[in-house]
Parts: structure tokens; sequence; C-alpha cells
């Protein structure tokens, strides 16, 4: 299996990996197509696909935030099961981690994450795919260490037509010994990491005043 970065829309192999996200994930989660140009060849953001036998089986995103420190896995796709595809994405997302750190001086925090709640997400099939079910997704981020921001999460959704997505819960994987996170924090990179969407619906505004009224969030399990 490989593990190939994408940093254009004329790639042959970025037409199915949006493909891939279309079928697997609602449409106010993707972002449309030609609208991906800039992002992939920014270079804080990676894209990258599992490709075993030509094929996409496995698709991750993640980005760093050099000025707070912090990462973020924006979404992973595992597209067949019994390939190993998820132990093998997060393994070589995590050398690339790594690597990136060595080479900009990044002491990074840690990394951030949405999840759906599957008590509330009970209408996603994503594409029918087991291993994609919103329970599993849970428990696999708990066990890799992740902990849910104890905070009502909103966020808009990428079609930017102003929806708020509520389904979801706001994660941090902590690099360091913390169990906790400055609320301000956490505001200053949802600003930083929505700042493309210019439609933001009045519940996410809502969320990040909120936030400003808090001095820390608690890190609690899922």
């Amino acid at each position: 299996m490989e593990y190939v970065r994408i940093t254009s829309t004329h790639d042959p192999l970025f037409s199915k990996l949006h493909k891939l996200m279309q079928e697997v994930f609602p449409a106010e989660e993707v972002l449309e197509f030609d609208l991906w140009a800039e992002p992939l060849q920014d270079p804080t953001i990676r894209v990258f696909a599992a490709v075993h036998e030509g094929e996409v089986v496995g698709v991750t995103e993640y980005r760093y935030n050099k000025e707070l420190q912090v990462a973020m896995t924006d979404f992973t796709i595992i597209a067949r099961e019994g390939l190993g595809i998820g132990p093998f994405i997060a393994k070589k997302r995590e050398e690339d981690l790594q690597q990136l750190a060595a080479e900009h001086n990044l002491d990074l925090l840690g990394m951030f994450a949405e999840i759906y709640d599957p008590y509330r997400a009970k209408d996603h099939s994503f594409g029918g795919i087991k291993v994609m079910d919103p329970y599993v997704r849970r428990e696999v981020l708990s066990h890799l260490g992740y902990k849910r921001l104890d905070f009502p999460y909103v966020h808009p959704a990428w079609t930017n037509e102003g929806e708020a997505v509520q389904e979801l819960d706001l994660c941090f994987l902590p690099f360091k010994n913390v169990n906790s996170l400055q609320a301000s924090f956490i505001s200053e990179f949802i600003s930083t990491y929505y700042a493309i969407l210019s439609n933001k619906p009045e519940a996410w505004h809502n969320m990040i005043s909120d936030l400003g009224q808090r001095e820390e969030v608690l890190l609690l399990p899922l």
C-alpha cells in the first residue's frame, strides 16, 4: 500500500478521492471539487490517499498551525475492511507530522478532531462502510487517546450556505499532560480553521461568544 500526497485537483487520484468523500460523507461535509485547488497547494494542509493496486482505499486530511503549535485531523476515510488501512494511515500520519515538526521547529501541543456523536448522528450511513460507523470511529479515537472538549460544539457547513452542523463533538489528542485547554486557544483555532467560510450560522457565532466568557474547557473521556 502506498501513502500518496495529493497537491492538485488535476491529479487523477483526486477525482477518485473526491468521489469517495461524496459517497461517504453527507453533502454539508464535502467541499466542492473546484474549491480544493488552493487548499491542496497549501503546505500546511496535508491530503493523502492510501492507494492499493491503483485504487484509493483510504483518505486522510490533516493540517498544522505553526502559530498555535497545534494540528488538526480534518477527516479520515477507510473504504475497505481487511487491509489494515486504519493503522497504516495512523502510522504514516504520525510519521509525517513528526517530520514536519522537525523541519519547521514545531512543538505540537496536540491534535484536534471533529467526531460524530453516534447518539445524535443516527441518519448517516457513511456509504454503507461498516468501519465508518460513528460508534466504531468514536471508539477508535478514544483508543488513540482523544478526549472530548466539554462545550456545545457546532460548525458551519462546508457548503457555505450558513447551516449549522450540530451532531459533532470537538475532540483533542494532547501530546502534553493536560486536562483542559484555554477557551481562548480553542476559539482562536476554530476561528482560523473556518476563516475560509464567509457565511457562518448564528449558532457558530454564539459558540465563539460563549467561549469568550470562559477561561478553560475540560477534556473529558469519549
